[in-house]
């Protein structure tokens, strides 16, 4: 998140120092997602990123999640993260995803060169294609493990049929987490990338000492929340103190509650708690955790007090 008062660069800056937290304090995975015009995101390539975080680290995997291929030729993605895969070999993942990582239709069409929105069968033909350049042009050794984006049924499909791991974004669109899973399993054929179902289930999580601070570190992204609601996307990441007094409308308070109970916003009880029903409620492999937080120290304090509070309750 790129912070109001601060610069994007100071952003960039935080990536590696990010990155190193989290591999000493063991968790396995980390992500950049492509966003565009976007003043609380920002414009920051994941294979860029991906390069930068794998340069500067040893162990902990990386990678897109994800990379929109709407916005990219097929060859090029294959090329480049086959490239980030034999340099830093067992640990590169590419994340597909559809959408045109922004709002402003202007800026996609300029992602697109002046093309419009991508169609079902361009999607897939798009999907297949990085695939196929992977083994048969880039053919490098290790390859990057691909994984397929989806937040909904359609794209549960595409995993299944394409034999792929499926990332959903439950953080995005709760609501359709349990009925994608259900189709994916089904549905899902063996392939080369993937002898089984394979799902992980992203999960908007912000941990604190306490529930008071732990809702007022999630403040700053509500503020957020809401103006997509109204269909607006050029909204800076505000400070905790200017959420705080932000007027929220009786309907997105109504809506910011209803999405943060399918979420795990509080102290570790209550996170690790909500995190295990949902692992149960979806069969989830694996839970990947995002931590829209202000500052950098309270995002790593949220990760480090859930790894302690999850080492102390599996404790012999």
């Amino acid at each position: 998140m790129v912070q109001t008062g601060t610069r994007a660069e100071e952003t960039l800056r935080d990536t590696a120092p990010f990155a190193r937290e989290m591999e000493r304090l063991g968790y396995h995975r980390i992500w950049y997602a492509e966003h565009h015009h976007s003043p609380a995101i920002g414009a920051f390539p994941p294979v860029v990123l991906t390069a930068h975080a794998a340069a500067a680290t040893s162990a902990i995997r990386l990678g897109s999640g994800g990379v929109l291929a709407p916005n990219h030729a097929p060859l090029m993605l294959a090329e480049q993260f086959g490239a980030l895969a034999a340099l830093h070999p067992d640990r590169i993942d590419l994340g597909i995803g559809r959408g045109p990582g922004t709002f402003d239709e202007t800026i996609a069409r300029a992602l697109r060169r002046g093309a419009g929105p991508t169609t079902d069968a361009e999607y897939q033909d798009d999907v297949a294609a990085v695939l196929s350049f992977l083994v048969d042009e880039v053919a490098l050794d290790p390859l990057p493990e691909p994984w397929l984006l989806a937040s909904s049924t359609a794209g549960a499909a595409l995993a299944a049929r394409l034999g792929l791991p499926i990332a959903l974004a439950h953080h995005i669109r709760p609501d359709n987490t349990r009925a994608a899973v259900e189709r994916y399993r089904a549905e899902f054929t063996p392939s080369r990338w993937c002898e089984r179902p394979r799902v992980l289930v992203c999960v908007e999580t912000v941990c604190a000492e306490t529930e008071e601070e732990a809702a007022w570190r999630i403040g700053p992204m509500n503020v957020v929340k809401a103006g997509l609601l109204k269909g607006l996307s050029e909204i800076p990441f505000p400070t905790p103190e200017e959420a705080a007094t932000h007027p929220f409308t009786p309907q997105e308070q109504q809506a910011l509650a209803g999405f943060r109970a399918q979420q795990a916003v509080g102290t570790p009880e209550t996170v690790l708690r909500r995190l295990a029903q949902l692992a149960e409620e979806t069969g989830a492999d694996e839970l990947m955790l995002t931590t829209p937080v202000y500052d950098l120290r309270d995002r790593v304090r949220s990760y480090e007090l859930i790894k302690k509070h999850a080492e102390a309750t599996t404790a012999p």
